[in-house]
């Protein structure tokens, strides 16, 4: 094998950089999965929902994830009625008051699930991300939208009422650096591997898997997206509800850095209370011939290329959506892949 040229600088090739992981403000921590049923009653899903927020907290959960739209029933003709004005909160808002106040006076972290967000003439799926001090840290407005058409089994279109969102989401909190996708976010593994790359510890998907793609990919997906990234997966759905309009699969899990499952539960309503340990990140790393560093390392250089060759559009895998300035930086990019091919020589 011929060596390569003295001028060959493989550590270009990563442009931008991956970030070092930040260290973590807690290495260890409880987080609770609240999997919580979900009536045509707005009020009493709200009050539920705190109830479940409550309880989680006070058996020592630090992070709290809510499911996909909690406050009211999972259809096209419920997402107008239930919608909020997340921007004019108050009395417009009465899912995301109570879930600030909430997360302020228990002092957690509350990944708030989903509820559908009013904007302008636009309704969003949108996950609101609290601080400890109630403030909203960051909100995830669902980039993939859901639409199937599987004849005989499932037919749903979110685009019938919904937009996509245009922006991956990343947040700093109390317990870590957290990477947001809902629910058919999961099956985009660019995504996720945007969120390792800029530092991200944890993934959190609140999603309503159905009774059809739930067994076949709900776990499956779940379980990849954490031994790809090698960090760790936490998801949330709605409890069961078999004369609702549309069945969710339920399943709540957590999963680790290996793709094993540390916690899950089955479709009934319950709370999962099972313990992070962000140690596993780096000792999982260095047991797998740190494979870690590696997938940090290249896959910006990855996914330019794919853009590069045509298979990422921005209407494509990311439905659209703008990147923030210094995401990743496409030019850099695609100098590195040329010094790459020539040699690193320009021709």
């Amino acid at each position: 094998m011929a060596a390569a040229p003295s001028s060959f600088r493989p550590e270009e090739a990563r442009s931008p950089p991956a970030l070092e992981l930040p260290t973590p403000p807690l290495s260890k921590f409880k987080v609770a999965l609240c999997q919580l049923s979900v009536t045509a009653d707005k009020a009493r899903n709200i009050s539920h929902a705190r109830a479940a927020i409550e309880a989680a907290a006070a058996k020592g959960a630090k992070l709290v994830l809510l499911p996909e739209i909690w406050n009211g029933p999972y259809s096209n003709d419920s997402f107008p009625e239930y919608a909020e004005d997340i921007e004019a909160g108050g009395d417009a808002a009465p899912s995301f008051s109570m879930m600030s106040e909430v997360a302020r006076s228990l002092q957690i972290t509350l990944v708030g699930g989903s509820i559908a967000e009013r904007s302008g003439n636009n309704l969003y799926n949108a996950c609101c991300v609290f601080g400890s001090d109630g403030q909203l840290k960051g909100k995830h407005r669902k980039i993939h939208l859901f639409d199937i058409d599987i004849p005989g089994k499932i037919t749903f279109k979110e685009s019938k009422t919904l937009t996509a969102g245009q922006n991956p989401t990343i947040v700093d909190t109390d317990v870590g650096r957290i990477g947001i996708g809902i629910c058919y976010d999961i099956r985009f593994q660019e995504l996720a591997m945007l969120y390792a790359a800029r530092g991200a510890h944890l993934l959190c998907y609140p999603g309503a898997f159905n009774m059809t793609t739930g067994p076949l990919h709900w776990e499956l997906l779940q379980r990849a997206r954490a031994a790809d990234n090698q960090l760790f997966v936490a998801t949330c759905a709605p409890a069961r509800d078999a004369s609702a309009g549309y069945v969710a699969w339920g399943h709540s899990t957590l999963v680790g850095p290996f793709g094993e499952v540390i916690a899950t539960t089955e479709h009934e309503e319950a709370t999962i209370i099972a313990e992070i340990d962000y140690s596993l990140i780096e000792q999982r790393s260095s047991q797998n011939l740190n494979a870690r560093l590696c997938i940090r390392g290249t896959r910006c250089q990855y996914l330019g290329r794919r853009r590069r060759v045509g298979l990422l559009s921005p209407a494509g895998f990311f439905g659209g959506c703008r990147f923030p300035p210094g995401f990743f930086d496409l030019d850099a990019i695609r100098q590195s892949l040329r010094l790459r091919r020539t040699g690193g020589t320009e021709q």
